[in-house]
């Protein structure tokens, strides 16, 4: 049987049909139960909501791969999660706010989900609406007070590390130091601008200071308005719910109705942008991830971490979007126009701030496919870039695919005579599972791939399909701690076959498979005789990946062969750090032959693994993420001078990082002739694939990556020697 054909079998297994029914079933009970309650209007808000919560409440019972109990010590978790949510920062609600909470609905929320009326949402909404506004009044009056930069203090910008205020003391001193910290940040910006001016009237510092002060103000006006919009009843429910959902684990989700669409939307529609994804961190709008090929990354002056503080339009005035809302800033930087200009003020991670010209572009995933390119040296080694694993869930007979492409490129790179290959798979966060079951397949003779079991299933082995591999030689394949799911999979196959050696850090730890299912009826005509209520969707949890060789993938991820210290391995960005991650477990081993080519891999893992320990480059990259690991734990300065030091450390940290993490001499990286043959005539194409070959060039996690391959074609050539002189 065909992969596909197996996983499809398997996915709609008939053991999931019951749990649709009993959704169906409680949703109509739900309808006919409300309605039958003369105190409720048919659109109450209410009425629908609590119809949600146990349409929620019967699915992650009965459909999640391993359900917690829906009991008391939930409840509390829940509780825990919402106001967590609501308040990451421990400043809007107070310790008895907290206190109130856990006494009425600690041990309530359970019972709501099973049917009781629902009173906890609405009570901790209401509260949290009428401290919010009560924050906004504190954060006026100590802007309108004195600020003192040459007092030792510090703020604790990590809510978890901090309790809730006790006194109305207590919250207005840490909405002080909050709006201080923000007055600092922008004065010590306004000197450096006003000492680096070579022309102009040079303003004194109490002009900066004031001048300060009225941006801050300004900026936190619009958030907190910006932010009161965002606030609405049904928005506060959503957080509500997923804090129910996210409690059995991080990734099953509830989708609104508006959220569906838009994420159908993001996968399906066409619109105009940089290529940029955006997150908020502590106030501020970071870049979290560039989309290769697009006008973000393609510019080179833009980085994960960069911190967006103006957004402009051509020569219009640029609008200072610091404290807006992620979504509120998009709109500024997303156009209905291609090749219109938007101008990014951004502040780099060493503290510096540039202004970045983009043109705005169609944003799709044409540049995100795999390719490759030569690296000369030693020997001749091909490099395989493959940012995640894509297919077309829409239009399965499209051609274009991971998997397809993988393979087109593997045929090139055997065309060019190469002698061993590396497959890039960091930050690939997964995708198909069709592509990453097929894509083993082009490395590994016709067998096991990966385990998928459900909850009371017997685990299912889906295999490659029944060919001789596509490539049998050296074979490298290159993570982080950002590769994730199909990733992990491809990553463990290939280890597990003992088919080539991974390098990198600890993998992210996805082991999870998720389904999307109607809170509501979808057929009008079997169940209901009105339309759909509009109740969302969850994205739900339902089955689990293992390896071949019986371990999850799930949590512990896929340590490599080589470990190569990289500047993010101990920030707490994988499933590991996630609380309510599933655990890891084992079940029995797939029959499988790992892959023989005459020599072992061990000797060349110790040998690379003691030079990576005493390269002064990967010390350094391993002291900067100690250094940095230190830096984010620590309380922030607001003393004007100890302030000033932390940003020159971190400027350093950052220029250490850049020269530590470029290879001693540049490797010699070419592009595939029919690749160039191919974009000949288009001069954007030709600037990606430059950038494309320099970034290649100057990394020196792929420069060691390529070391060790030239090893692997060492030691084959021995074995290929050693054979052939015992050959009659």
């Amino acid at each position: 049987m065909k992969a596909f054909e197996a996983i499809t079998e398997f996915i709609m297994s008939r053991k999931f049909i019951p749990v649709l029914l009993l959704l169906i079933l409680g949703g109509l009970f739900a309808t006919y139960a409300v309605r039958g309650n003369n105190d409720k209007r048919p659109d109450d808000p209410n009425d629908k909501y609590e119809k949600i919560l146990r349409n929620v409440g019967i699915v992650l019972e009965q459909g999640h791969y391993q359900p917690k109990k829906i009991d008391n010590a939930f409840s509390q978790e829940v509780l825990k999660n919402y106001e967590n949510a609501l308040d990451p920062d421990k400043i809007i609600f107070t310790a008895q706010d907290i206190a109130f909470f856990k006494k009425n609905y600690g041990d309530r929320i359970d019972d709501e989900i099973h049917g009781a009326p629902l009173k906890s949402f609405q009570a901790i909404s209401q509260t949290f609406l009428k401290r919010f506004d009560e924050l906004a009044a504190l954060y006026k009056k100590a802007l309108a007070e004195p600020m003192n930069f040459s007092k030792v203090e510090y703020l604790q910008t990590d809510g978890a590390e901090r309790d809730y205020p006790a006194t109305p003391q207590e919250r207005f001193d840490y909405a002080r130091k909050k709006m201080k910290y923000q007055v600092l940040i922008r004065y010590v910006d306004l000197q450096q601008e006003r000492d680096s001016s070579k022309t102009g009237e040079k303003k004194t510092d109490s002009e900066l200071l004031k001048e300060a002060v009225s941006k801050v103000s300004k900026l936190m006006d619009r958030y907190l308005e910006t932010t009161k919009t965002h606030f609405t009843i049904d928005e506060l429910f959503s957080g509500f719910v997923n804090s129910i959902t996210s409690t059995m684990d991080p990734h099953t989700t509830y989708f609104a109705p508006v959220d569906k669409r838009t994420f159908d939307e993001m996968l399906s529609g066409t619109f105009y942008g940089i290529g940029a994804q955006l997150k908020d961190e502590n106030g501020q709008i970071k870049i979290a991830s560039l989309i290769p090929g697009m006008p973000a990354w393609k510019s080179g002056q833009l980085h994960v971490n960069d911190v967006i503080i103006k957004v402009g339009q051509g020569n219009q005035p640029p609008v200072d979007v610091t404290s807006y809302a992620v979504t509120d800033a998009v709109k500024l930087i997303r156009g209905s126009t291609r090749g219109s200009e938007v101008r990014l003020t951004v502040k780099k991670t060493d503290g510096s701030v540039k202004v970045v010209s983009l043109l705005r572009d169609q944003i799709d995933l044409t540049d995100t496919y795999a390719k490759s390119a030569i690296i000369d040296g030693k020997h001749k080694i091909g490099y395989i870039r493959l940012p995640e694993f894509y297919a077309d869930f829409q239009n399965p007979k499209n051609p274009r695919h991971a998997s397809a492409d993988v393979a087109k490129e593997v045929e090139k790179l055997k065309n060019a005579g190469v002698d061993g290959i590396v497959i890039d798979l960091r930050g690939n966060g997964g995708g198909s599972l069709q592509d990453v079951v097929e894509m083993v397949g082009l490395f590994v003779k016709s067998g096991p791939v990966v385990q998928v079991k459900g909850r009371d299933e017997k685990a299912k082995v889906l295999d490659s399909p029944e060919k001789d591999p596509l490539y049998t030689g050296p074979l490298a394949v290159m993570v982080d701690e950002t590769s994730a799911s199909a990733s992990e999979i491809f990553a463990a196959a290939i280890q597990d076959y003992h088919r080539g050696i991974i390098i990198g850090s600890s993998t992210y730890g996805k082991g999870t498979v998720q389904t999307n299912v109607p809170l509501d009826p979808q057929s009008e005509s079997m169940f209901f005789s009105k339309p759909s209520d509009g109740l969302g969707d969850l994205k739900l949890t339902f089955r689990k990946f293992y390896r071949i060789n019986g371990g999850a993938t799930q949590l512990k991820g896929v340590t490599p062969d080589i470990f190569l210290p990289d500047p993010d391995d101990k920030a707490k960005v994988r499933e590991r750090d996630t609380p309510d991650a599933l655990g890891w477990d084992t079940i029995s081993r797939a029959k499988y032959a790992v892959w023989e080519p005459g020599f072992s891999f061990r000797n060349i893992v110790a040998q690379v693994s003691d030079q990576v320990k005493s390269n002064p480059k990967f010390e350094g990259i391993q002291q900067i993420a100690i250094e940095m690991e230190k830096l984010n734990n620590e309380e922030v300065p607001l003393q004007i001078d100890e302030y000033k030091k932390m940003m020159v450390k971190t400027r350093l940290m950052a220029k250490d990082l850049e020269k530590y993490t470029k290879p001693a001499k540049p490797l010699d990286v070419t592009s595939l002739a029919s690749d160039l043959n191919q974009i000949k005539s288009d001069s954007d194409q030709q600037k990606t694939q430059q950038l494309f070959i320099k970034g290649i060039s100057n990394d020196i996690y792929i420069s060691e990556t390529v070391d060790v391959v030239n090893q692997l074609i060492g030691e084959e050539s021995i074995v290929r020697r050693q054979e052939a002189a015992i050959k009659p």
